[in-house]
């Protein structure tokens, strides 16, 4: 059979759908088939109660998160030294630059192998290489200031630009791909499907 697939009816007959149908159907109607023959949600997660009770304890932890870091936020502002001698100074950086090295080169591995794990691993590549250009400029001494803003704007931070749109683009594809955008709807409009 040429990309059709088979399948019973209500009453019970075998049918078959071509790909030339396939074709010849609206958006709507592809959607409403992949709905169909989704495996269903139940099968793949917990029960609902037990995932909104997991939903519920990690938003809470989420705004609680927030909340708190105002108040910290505010006592650092205020309290924290202008300079300060660090220590494991050499071993912070170099711990922060392997584990920098291992993402990028998970994120290379995975794209290479075409697998969309690289949109998590892409993603917080892109994220640490912004936390890198802050603390690299930041912290950077009167004289190698220079140094820094120009590694962060040349490289550091396009490349955390490609590699942050980058994945919002495959979650994107991914989802267009299941027909859960609709026309013009934005990505970061997206909901879990549970």
């Amino acid at each position: 059979m040429t990309g059709g697939g088979c399948g019973p009816s209500s009453d019970g007959a075998a049918v078959a759908v071509t790909d030339d149908q396939i074709q010849a159907m609206t958006p709507a109607e592809r959607r409403a088939l992949i709905e169909r023959l989704a495996r269903p949600v139940t099968e793949l997660i917990p029960s609902v109660s037990s995932l909104e009770r997991i939903r519920h304890v990690r938003l809470g932890l989420m705004i609680g998160g927030s909340a708190g870091l105002v108040p910290w936020i505010v006592i650092l502002a205020v309290t924290l030294p202008k300079t300060y001698v660090a220590h494991h100074w050499a071993l912070t950086w170099v711990g922060f630059d392997i584990v920098l090295a291992m993402l990028m080169a998970t994120t290379a591995i995975l794209g290479w192998q075409r697998r969309q794990l690289i949109v998590l691993t892409g993603f917080a590549t892109g994220v640490l290489l912004i936390c890198d250009a802050w603390f690299d400029v930041m912290t950077a001494a009167p004289d190698d200031v220079w140094l820094s803003v120009l590694t962060a704007v040349l490289v550091e931070l396009p490349l955390a630009g490609v590699l942050i749109f980058g994945a919002v683009r495959l979650v994107r594809l991914m989802a267009d791909r299941m027909w859960s955008l609709q026309p013009g709807m934005s990505v970061w409009s997206l909901r879990i499907p549970v």
